[in-house]
């Protein structure tokens, strides 16, 4: 694998770009399909696939990231990934580093924030290489892979981690960094294919020799020999056997170098995938004037499963627990060449195989399960198998969870060791544990009479067959220990989120072209993959607290209530009525863990929310603006209509709120110029509403919008938020106006013995009869 102009884990390096026709691909967009198809001289096809560009965000949790899926084609010998990214030229954009991680068979498991993983989770650092943005608005960098697997190959890109500071969208200055990335494959399309146990003959020049060889299912081991090799211009065998694929983070790939070994050069590799190609390449060590000549030979060794009989299972009922040692032919450790055939004929057993039903529950969510057996048997002379078929495409977007329980009186004898590996199961138990297979580094589990239960959790596992191996290690007393059986009680499956992400944290699906993949956000200070991380958790107590300030502080707006009542602003008092109640409990909804409290569905609540504070500012305004009451009814109603459609179109958008006050505030501000001009004096004309009213309230509502915009984050959020309400409210019941006349609204000016009144309206001057 190799890798230009980047480096990993933070290593800014200089972006180097080789060949003129590479410079045109970056500097110009990349088409979405196959692009060109150029075969050379050498039997290799070139092609080009990219995908539309997308905005990054800074890094805050999965979501954030933005998600590339490529198909490599079979065959591929290089691979060269084109990475773009571009930025606005404003004022606003700053020098940033793009992170960009790589993985094969799985969306990469990332840690940009250094949070801990639940406990029992395996995973892998990912491959990352980081594009710089200082100067240049533009930047490009590639990265080369060679052989790399087949299938599909995940990007995941961010900006560095973001602040805690909440800014108002549409308010505050933005930059846009644009993420292009590109795959550039070469292929082969003259491939020899070895066929097993027969010598295949090459001669190499100066280009190397592309072969591949087809493993079949329950192979135990392949082993690889370079025979009757011949050099013309240097002594011994000088090749190299470059065998299996690149896969990222992980690499396992195998290289052969038979320059000065003895012959015949020999490559023997342990439990192969199954059930597919197996690349090969042979490269000369001679130079371009020298040539090798040898025989290719692979040899496979076959394992004979024993599977579990369904069908006696399903005539002798569901709930008959299997005896191992009855009916079931000794196994032995003797191999059998497959030689041509790809089949396992007679012979001694290898492994135990226990079939496994497939059970799809929901996106991303299955379960598995062993054929109407409630657990696995367990020997020491045996390995236990069970295949769990992740192959589909799309699982790899969850969690899969292995949860291993045995009784303490059957594993008194040994311990119980378990292996999970991907595309082979792990068969050497008798000479190693270390769960590693030929291309696979695999996930070890144990049981034993202090630990009867084990659990692993594997992130985003790679699109493949999964094998859980299980066999009983012999510690002392073997005799005993080999004619003991253990049995295993498994619990397998695979959910978008772990434990749902628990009380603190939501399970979220994601989507990136079809392929669905799930991330948990989290809150109240909990972090981490499944927000298991309390290192800035909050306690109980502070969660209660600050569910208390966020709904308390909504009480003040009694005080707005109250004033407008007493004024008979009925309508006014409606709007700081249903404002007090829906933020109440909004934020007593909005709250995580043990405070919460939702009397509707979030949204909903959510809405109603946003929906009346812009409506309370709303009428303030036009209350002070003192229009005629037919007019100001009007307005109420357009201007709340008109906010409640801006809040279905983009919620989060401040000209929601700002715009329809701002126009508001201008109709105030005319209706007091003109009365100025009409009255030849300043309006209002009292300095004690000056002084003690509207100063004191348009300070308020100043100070309110200030933190409202400015200086909310995420963790002062509880006292900020909490203070702007009471600011709201406050300024709300300074700013209303006073009645016009300080007699009653409405006065009954004479009284008819007939019991009809005629009443009078100070403000509207109408007369009505009643």
């Amino acid at each position: 694998m190799g890798r230009a102009g980047t480096g990993t884990r933070g290593e800014a390096v200089a972006a180097v770009v080789a060949g003129p026709l590479l410079l045109l691909l970056l500097a110009r967009p990349l088409p979405s399909a196959a692009g060109d198809n150029r075969k050379s001289e050498t039997g290799l096809v070139s092609e080009h696939f990219s995908q539309a560009p997308q905005r990054l965000s800074f890094y805050s949790w999965y979501g954030s990231a933005r998600l590339f899926r490529f198909r490599v084609p079979p065959d591929t010998v290089l691979l060269r990934w084109l990475l773009q990214v571009s930025r606005d030229s404003g004022a606003a954009c700053t020098d940033a580093e793009i992170t960009v991680h790589f993985r094969s068979g799985a969306p990469p498991v990332i840690n940009p924030l250094g949070t801990r993983f639940p406990d029992n989770t395996s995973v892998q650092p990912s491959f990352q290489v980081t594009v710089p943005l200082s100067a240049a608005p533009l930047s490009n960098v590639s990265v080369n892979v060679s052989h790399p697997a087949p299938g599909d190959w995940f990007l995941a890109a961010h900006l560095p981690p973001s602040s805690q500071k909440i800014e108002l969208k549409g308010l505050a200055p933005t930059c846009a960094y644009v993420f292009q990335p590109a795959m550039l494959v070469k292929r082969v399309v003259e491939i020899s294919i070895v066929e097993p146990a027969v010598p295949f003959p090459q001669t190499l020049v100066s280009h190397p020799s592309y072969l591949k060889v087809f493993v079949p299912e329950y192979t135990r081991e392949l082993l690889l020999e370079l025979q009757g090799c011949v050099s013309h211009g240097s002594l011994g065998c000088p090749v190299r056997l470059t065998v299996g694929p690149v896969t990222l983070p992980g690499n396992f790939q195998k290289v052969l170098t038979c320059a000065g070994a003895p012959q015949p050069c020999r490559l023997l590799l342990p439990s192969p995938p199954w059930d597919r190609w197996l690349q090969l390449t042979a490269e000369s060590l001679v130079g371009p004037l020298g040539t090798v000549a040898f025989s290719a030979v692979a040899i496979l060794t076959a394992c004979r499963p024993w599977s579990v009989a369904v069908q006696p299972l399903l005539q002798s009922g569901r709930n008959q627990t299997f005896n191992a040692s009855v009916g079931w032919p000794s196994p032995g450790h003797d191999h059998q060449d497959l030689g041509r055939s790809s089949g396992v004929g007679g012979g001694p057993f290898c492994l135990m195989n226990y079939p496994v039903t497939r059970e799809d529950t929901d996106v991303v969510s299955v379960h598995f399960q062993t054929l109407d057996w409630l657990s696995v048997t367990v020997r020491s002379d045996t390995p236990s198998v069970m295949r769990l078929r992740l192959n589909t495409g799309m699982d790899s977007g969850g969690s899969l969870t292995f949860s291993l329980r045995a009784n303490k009186t059957e594993i008194r004898n040994g311990t119980l060791v378990a292996c999970v590996n991907a595309a082979s199961p792990f068969l050497s138990f008798n000479t190693s544990v270390n769960c590693t297979t030929a291309f696979f580094q695999g996930y070890p589990l144990s049981l034993s009479t202090w630990s009867l239960k084990t659990n692993l959790i594997i992130p985003y596992p790679e699109t493949d067959n999964w094998y859980l191996s299980l066999q009983l290690m012999c510690s002392e007393n073997e005799e005993d220990c080999e004619q003991a059986a253990v049995h295993v009680e498994t619990t397998l499956y695979l959910v978008p989120c772990l434990n749902d992400c628990g009380p603190y944290g939501q399970c979220l699906l994601l989507r990136r072209h079809g392929y669905l993949y799930a991330g948990c956000s989290c809150k109240a200070g909990w972090r981490g993959w499944s927000c298991t991380d309390n290192s800035t958790a909050q306690t109980v107590a502070q969660q209660k607290a600050a569910t208390l300030l966020l709904t308390l502080s909504n009480l003040a707006f009694l005080a707005p209530i109250a004033v407008s009542a007493q004024r008979f602003y009925l309508v006014e008092a409606s709007v700081y009525a249903y404002t007090m109640f829906f933020s109440t409990f909004y934020h007593a909804c909005d709250q995580p863990g043990e405070a919460v409290l939702c009397i509707l569905s979030y949204d909903t609540l959510q809405y109603c929310d946003f929906l009346g504070s812009g409506a309370a500012i709303w009428v303030t305004i036009l209350c002070m603006a003192r229009l005629k009451t037919l007019l100001k009814y009007v307005l109420f109603l357009l201007g709340t209509l008109v906010i409640a459609m801006s809040l279905q179109l983009d919620r989060r958008g401040i000209w929601n709120m700002l715009g329809p006050c701002l126009f508001a505030f201008v109709i105030m501000a005319s209706m007091w110029v003109y009365r100025c001009g009409h009255r030849r004096q300043c309006y209002p004309t009292s300095w004690q509403r000056w002084a003690f009213y509207l100063l004191p309230g348009v300070s308020m509502a100043s100070v309110g919008i200030a933190i409202y915009t400015s200086m909310m984050t995420s963790d002062n959020y509880y006292y900020t938020h909490s203070i702007w309400h009471v600011l709201l409210a406050g300024s709300a019941a300074l700013l209303l106006p006073p009645p016009a006349e300080p007699a009653k609204p409405w006065a009954c000016s004479q009284k008819f013995p007939c019991h009809y009144q005629i009443c009078k309206n100070d403000r509207e001057e109408l007369y009505t009869v009643t």
